[in-house]
């Protein structure tokens, strides 16, 4: 699943505000915070709709195994 480092970096890296990204996942904005802040209650379904969001912006979760390892945006070459 998808890291808490992944969320902030692909939400930096796209420039888009926690209200944003919480329309677009069509979850509330206090989730967003609450899992940027480091709360662990976060469930599959909630990160996998922030995943579909982000993902619907080009980004790709990168993982080593079952290691989240990064982050990648679509059209852009390391």
């Amino acid at each position: 699943m998808i890291s808490v480092e992944q969320i902030r970096a692909a939400r930096a890296w796209l420039a888009i505000s926690q209200q944003e990204l919480a329309d677009a996942a069509k979850v509330e904005v206090r989730t967003i915070h609450r899992i940027e802040s480091g709360f662990q209650g976060a469930t599959d379904r909630t990160l996998e709709k922030i995943r579909t969001a982000f993902e619907a912006r080009g980004v790709d979760f990168l993982f080593d195994g079952s290691k989240a390892s990064g982050i990648r945006v679509r059209g852009i070459r390391s």
